[in-house]
């Protein structure tokens, strides 16, 4: 089972908190998945709306194919996520009631075909991104000073 991450959102794990990821298949036209087979995709404005008892993946940018004609598709289209009905429930209950978000993490090719990592999130606030920050500081000053500990031994 071959997965090729193509496209991550590293706004969402910076904005949200993440709470559960579900897995979701993504209807494309045929430029589009040409476009995304390339890499030309990014997800750091995009989100998941339930509309109608559908989930809509929005403000995702899939970049036109180059060798596709003037037909080709247009790059912020919504697009319909593939779910079960019970989950599509599930998570629309749970947007509803919680005032939780769908946000999408990342874009990937399992098996030539393209899923979507779709996560439910709860904004954070600018004190808890201060938080996150600081504790990513400190981790990162604690690996230095063990690394110039380990080369001072030698």
């Amino acid at each position: 089972m071959a997965i090729k991450t193509v496209a991550t959102n590293r706004k969402a794990y910076h904005n949200y908190l993440i709470q559960d990821r579900v897995e979701a298949g993504i209807v494309l036209t045929g430029t589009e998945i040409k476009s995304i087979r390339a890499g030309r995709v990014s997800l750091s404005d995009a989100y998941v709306r339930p509309e109608a008892g559908e989930l809509w993946l929005l403000n995702a940018h899939i970049a036109r194919y180059e060798a596709g004609s003037y037909l080709s598709h247009e790059p912020t289209r919504p697009r319909k996520l593939l779910l079960h009905r019970k989950q599509i429930d599930n998570l629309t209950s749970k947007v509803l009631e919680k005032s939780l978000t769908l946000v999408p993490l990342k874009l990937y090719i399992k098996d030539s075909v393209v899923k979507v990592e779709v996560a439910l999130a709860k904004g954070k606030k600018l004190y808890d991104k201060r938080e996150s920050i600081i504790r990513r500081e400190t981790e990162r000053e604690i690996g230095r000073a063990l690394k110039r500990q380990k080369y001072q031994r030698r």
